[in-house]
């Protein structure tokens, strides 16, 4: 074991993963308004992206908390793999009316 003087870096909380998600979400989000300036076939309203936007936010959180609360890795594979089932069933419903 070597002492050094330099303190180390405590975790900020960020990392690869936590980007990557968050980045996902911001993806997501863009990507339609980024498609209605291209295309006439996109359309979306400002109540589009803010349902999305809450829905996406809201799943990430919940991912989020499902990450930092769960002690097991297989209770947080479950966890992040039904909200992510949840999203991709209410995203879905709003798109098309399925259900």
């Amino acid at each position: 074991m070597t002492l050094t003087n330099e303190p180390t870096a405590p975790k900020s909380g960020l990392g690869r993963w936590h980007i990557a998600g968050w980045g996902a979400v911001a993806a997501i989000l863009l990507a339609p308004a980024v498609a209605m300036q291209f295309s006439s076939e996109v359309a979306w309203t400002a109540s589009d992206f803010l349902f999305a936007g809450v829905l996406l936010i809201g799943a990430g959180a919940l991912i989020e908390l499902a990450v930092w609360k769960a002690k097991s890795k297989a209770l947080r594979i479950a966890l992040i793999l039904g909200v992510l089932a949840a999203v991709i069933l209410i995203w879905a419903d709003g798109a098309v009316g399925i259900f």
